[in-house]
């Protein structure tokens, strides 16, 4: 562009030529995350782009100090400071690279000190990649104007025109105001910034732009201005677009950062009152929304909206402070979805986000106006009641949640009906600060779980001493493995014709320390509940094919043993590839190795299920279905499932002459004929018993008519010298 009268705006030599001209873009990485370094060049990649790397702040100071840099992306945690280290030090420097600092931090502290010291942009971690390819354009696209901008100040600067010039075309809204605070001239910027034509703000108060409480500070200033005090201020303020209806301010407002300077007359008189005042109002709007959105992020979860568990706490905290002051009461309600892992494994992880929201959604109904409802992750969420006049008002509430979910989400794939389990502490009752109302509520709400699900009960304290027994039982639980504190106990199985000990059931036995020998009915659902269930089984199974491959190598090849699993195990391929490892490494025989398996796991009736049993069978471990015939036994399951064995269940043993009970028995033993099954009863305990069986076609037997679970020395002692039937 050539301003008419002067030379040439742009000079054709090498060191003048305009920045707009292609020439290479150079970037600089600073993460300590190798891979990301690695990937990042080739997800940014462009024509003209080069990048350079580094992991700590001391190395990328040692490439600035030899290198200028178009833009840094900046790691935020790095393993000699923060990147907040090397904003200071660019802003020392005078440097003038463009930063976007990338951080997995979830303090608001972090990301607004980021922006404030001069960072362009604030990228969270995880992020998508469009996300980080858009900001780093952005940056490097705002980094040009800049550098434009500034080629195109130096050089107007030496002229009046030029200068006029510059400002006419900057970015940012000048203007000069007199010492009363009334403009005597305004750039164009005006209009696209403000909506107004430059004639209509000639004469006018500036402070005519500002809402009240902003007018209030920037008249003060004005007033210290004209009297040569605080003469250069820097503030944030709103200024008032232009209502396109009646031309004057409205309610809509730019947020801007202005820089005001002094105007002296003559660089003599600068002790003086200045004769006016230049200002320089830059646009703030988009980082302010950052600012918005970062805080947004931070007291809110970014599934529902609903507030977090910071938010949460600090309004609990609040309502507790009132509540004491006016002797008031509050409730705080914890909610837990009951079988929300279903919806996920059956339908997949986005049909159980979407649940989430609509649930959320209807929770949010049954609520008052000032009540708070927060998620606290995953399928957990919290209530604020605060200002109830009885603990009967959350009852209500609760019984208004139950009510609203009674109608089925409709989901992809269909209708699903949810309930929920609540708890309930009331202050001051249950507790006089946040963290003891939240735990007292998560109590309740467990207790529930355990009662059944889909209700709601009040804490009580004998709950707590409940929970901390619980509690100290996880954890004990933890370190069994690792103390050694697990046994096993083996009960005899008996053959009534040859007289002999033909195989055995494996007991898990806790040794505990302190509450001395513990069953599994104590232990075995808490495994389950906490995830410790696949390591205890892992265990089982090699601890017991260990004990069965020593006594057939002291020749008694014919024993079985069989053991039990949890269901939970056969939810996963490592249970039955360890099995198989286990009967393969240690030799056993085919069906020497059995696993009982209860009929709630044929319940599921799962392809995957009946695949592992039947991988199971395939490897020469036998399969046997405990208690058979007390639940939903069908003949349809043992020919679905790889059967090999069926355990008569205690409960027909011990009614043995009651109504009915020998017909069903005798069925289940032609059962096990027909299809040439391994039969065995268990839980004989009188000679009578043992003699029916018998006659009724049912030849092995275990119970404490023969003997208790034992350790394995006993059964060595068996093997080798039987004890004598008990008939």
């Amino acid at each position: 562009m050539v301003i008419p009268g002067e030379a040439p705006f742009f000079s054709h030599t090498e060191s003048e030529r305009a920045p707009t001209q292609a020439r290479e873009t150079c970037i600089l990485l600073v993460d300590d995350d190798a891979p990301l370094r690695h990937t990042l060049p080739h997800v940014l990649a462009q024509p003209g782009r080069r990048f350079d790397e580094c992991g700590t702040i001391t190395e990328a100071i040692a490439r600035l100090e030899n290198t200028r840099y178009d833009l840094i992306l900046l790691d935020y945690r790095l393993p000699d400071g923060t990147g907040l280290d090397l904003l200071d030090w660019l802003a020392n420097a005078g440097r003038q690279e463009a930063v976007v600092v990338i951080s997995g931090e979830d303090a608001i502290d972090a990301a607004i000190g980021a922006l404030r010291r001069g960072a362009d942009d604030y990228v969270r971690k995880p992020y998508h990649v469009a996300q980080l390819q858009r900001a780093v354009q952005n940056v490097l696209h705002k980094a040009l104007l800049e550098q434009a901008n500034g080629v195109m100040s130096q050089r107007l600067q030496s002229s009046e025109r030029l200068h006029r010039y510059l400002v006419e075309s900057s970015p940012d809204f000048i203007f000069t105001l007199t010492p009363s605070g009334v403009f005597n001239y305004v750039n164009p910027r005006v209009e696209a910034m403000l909506g107004y034509a430059r004639e209509q703000l000639i004469g006018k108060p500036f402070t005519r732009l500002l809402p009240d409480d902003d007018a209030i500070r920037v008249d003060v200033m004005l007033r210290e201005a004209a009297r040569g005090k605080r003469l250069h201020q820097v503030l944030e303020l709103r200024l008032r677009r232009c209502d396109p209806k009646t031309g004057e301010p409205g309610s809509a407002t730019v947020a801007v950062s202005l820089n005001t300077v002094p105007i002296q007359a003559r660089a003599a008189d600068a002790i003086d009152a200045p004769a006016g005042i230049y200002g320089v109002a830059r646009d703030i709007s988009e980082r302010k929304r950052a600012e918005e959105i970062i805080t947004f992020q931070a007291y809110h979860d970014q599934l529902t909206h609903l507030p977090n568990r910071i938010l949460f706490k600090d309004r609990l905290e609040l309502a507790i402070a009132q509540a004491q002051r006016r002797g008031g009461l509050l409730a705080v309600m914890f909610i837990d979805v009951d079988r929300f892992k279903r919806v996920n494994d059956t339908y997949g992880h986005s049909e159980g986000d979407r649940l989430l929201r609509v649930l959320a959604a209807r929770l949010k109904e049954t609520l008052r106006k000032g009540d708070t409802l927060a998620r606290l992750g995953g399928d957990e969420f919290i209530v604020l009641l605060p200002d109830i006049a009885h603990p009967e008002d959350a009852e209500t509430i609760a019984q208004k949640i139950h009510a609203a979910l009674e109608v089925p989400f409709q989901l992809e794939h269909g209708a699903f009906h949810v309930t929920v389990s609540i708890g309930i502490a009331v202050f001051p009752r249950d507790g006089d600060v946040a963290e003891q109302l939240t735990q007292h509520a998560d109590i309740a709400m467990y207790q529930i779980k355990r009662e059944g699900k889909n209700g709601f009960r009040f804490y009580d304290p004998d709950l707590n001493d409940h929970y901390r027994e619980r509690v100290a039982l996880e954890n004990d639980l933890r370190s069994a493995l690792v103390r050694g504190e697990f046994t096993l106990s083996y009960q005899p199985q008996i053959s009534m014709s040859s007289g002999k000990l033909v195989g055995v059931e494996a007991l898990m036995r806790w040794q505990h320390p302190v509450h001395g020998l513990i069953g599994p009915t104590a232990f075995i659902q808490v495994a389950e509940e906490v995830g410790l269930i696949r390591d205890i089984s892992r265990w089982v199974v090699e601890t017991a094919t260990r004990q069965l491959a020593h006594w057939h190598a002291l020749g008694h090849t014919a024993l079985r043993m069989s053991i039990n699993l949890s269901p939970h195990d056969f939810d996963r391929d490592d249970t039955t590839d360890q099995i198989t490892d286990c009967v393969a490494r240690y030799g056993l025989s085919r069906d020497r190795f059995e696993v009982e398996i209860t009929e709630r796991v044929m319940m599921r009736d799962t392809e995957e299920v009946i695949a592992r049993i039947r991988r199971l069978r395939e490897c020469g471990v036998g399969i046997a279905i405990d208690d058979f015939g007390t639940g939903y036994s069908a003949l349809a399951y043992l020919q679905k499932f790889p059967i090999s064995s069926l355990k008569i269940d205690r409960s027909f043993v011990n009614n043995l002459n009651g109504e009915g009970t020998q017909p069903i028995i005798s069925a289940i033993t032609g059962i096990a004929r027909g299809f040439g099954l391994h039969l065995v009863a268990e839980g004989v305990e009188r000679q009578a018993q043992a003699r029916r069986l018998h006659d009724m076609g049912c030849d092995i037997m275990q119970g404490y008519l023969f003997s208790k679970a034992v350790e394995a020395a006993e059964i060595e002692r068996w093997l080798e010298a039987p004890a004598p039937l008990p008939l």
